[in-house]
């Protein structure tokens, strides 16, 4: 079991940066791949970035590629999304989630077997 807890979420101006953070207990970052998703009013959820659990390898999705960053603090169990010239389009909810099963797609919801509460992120223009 991994209990997740997803900080940070709040009210930003356009072209501003914020992170998010994802508190984990249960098991260890090094043995869990950490996603985050969104989802906006009347949308689906999507991927946003993923970080595996022991290369630490990254994955974004274009939307955000080159201005969000995924990291881990393994002593800190702890997931962040640093997002940097946030948009409107990037208002969402926020959700920290993770896998201990290896899947090679990092971008689907579905293989996440962990989800958090999630978080509010409203970007005002």
């Amino acid at each position: 079991q991994v209990q997740l807890v997803e900080s940070g979420g709040g009210l930003v101006q356009a072209g501003a940066s914020h992170r998010l953070s994802c508190a984990a207990s249960g098991r260890t970052l090094s043995s869990v791949t950490m996603g985050w998703f969104r989802q906006a009013p009347g949308k689906e959820r999507e991927f946003v970035a993923a970080i595996t659990r022991s290369a630490g390898s990254t994955f974004y999705a274009d939307s955000v590629k080159g201005r969000f960053t995924i990291s881990r603090d393994i002593a800190k169990n702890t997931v962040y999304l640093q997002m940097n010239s946030l948009k409107p389009e990037d208002t969402a909810v926020y959700y920290c989630a993770a896998r201990t099963v290896y899947n090679t797609y990092y971008n689907s919801a579905t293989t996440y077997a962990y989800w958090g509460q999630g978080t509010q992120v409203t970007v005002s223009s």
